[in-house]
């Protein structure tokens, strides 16, 4: 039984609220909607005892914010307001304004994604949207992307282990690090192509194409509230993302 009350909610609680602040993460403009994100679910990491790991997952994502913040700085279209001459290249104010919103946009919505990963039981989530309704692929398709971070990790950090033991120097100087790169991506991808296969040949084997809906044994506590609170964050997130596009189709000269 999970412990804490937030890791207690109904699976499809827990999948409205992520849903809401991805939204609010990429669809609010300027600094408050990031902002308010990612105060939101440090606060969640913290009462849910998950604030280390979550951290772990969200520093994942460093090389693409560091190539946000270079692209962004130093080659952001129409800025006119150089920070310094390095050379050929001139990285702007503006560039760097653009840049850190995107960075903060990126790490919100990371930090939406981690907390319902480490939250939620991916099998629970999927009986429990099975029961509602959702067609057995598109629950498929959502327990695949929960299940893609921790078996990545796990499968990463297993491979890691296993070319160390072949004498693999993954913790050396940093060109012997990258070097490295390639003993460990190979086997991390051609795994992952691999788990593909073995999961399709089960599902096959247990009838997932078969016609007619499934029974679902399992029922998660639910209650009047947590629908109050599901259908807010849907229509909050979908009146959000209709003023966001509103607003993109305003601005298009």
């Amino acid at each position: 039984m999970p412990t804490g009350a937030y890791r207690r909610l109904n699976p499809a609680t827990k999948l409205a609220l992520a849903l809401a602040e991805a939204v609010l993460a990429l669809g609010v403009r300027g600094w408050s909607g990031p902002l308010v994100v990612i105060a939101v679910c440090v606060g969640v990491t913290i009462a849910a005892r998950i604030a280390r790991r979550s951290v772990l997952l969200v520093l994942a994502s460093i090389p693409l914010l560091v190539s946000i913040i270079l692209v962004n700085t130093f080659l952001y279209p129409g800025a006119t307001d150089p920070i310094v001459q390095l050379g050929p290249f001139r990285p702007t104010w503006t560039g760097l304004a653009a840049a850190l919103q995107a960075t903060l946009r990126v790490v919100a919505f990371g930090f939406s994604v981690v907390v319902l990963i480490l939250t939620t039981e991916p099998d629970h989530l999927i009986a429990d949207l099975e029961r509602r309704g959702l067609g057995r692929r598109a629950a498929f398709v959502v327990g695949a992307t929960l299940r893609a971070i921790p078996r990545t990790t796990q499968r990463a950090a297993q491979i890691t282990e296993a070319q160390r033991a072949r004498a693999l120097d993954t913790e050396g100087r940093l060109w012997r690090r990258v070097r490295g790169i390639l003993p460990l991506a190979g086997p991390l991808v051609f795994g992952a192509l691999t788990d593909v296969e073995e999961q399709t040949m089960a599902l096959e084997a247990r009838a997932f194409s078969a016609p007619g809906r499934r029974t679902v044994l399992r029922v998660f506590p639910d209650s009047a509230t947590q629908r109050v609170v599901r259908w807010a964050a849907l229509l909050g997130a979908l009146a959000l993302l209709a003023s966001s596009i509103a607003g993109v189709l305003e601005a298009i000269p």
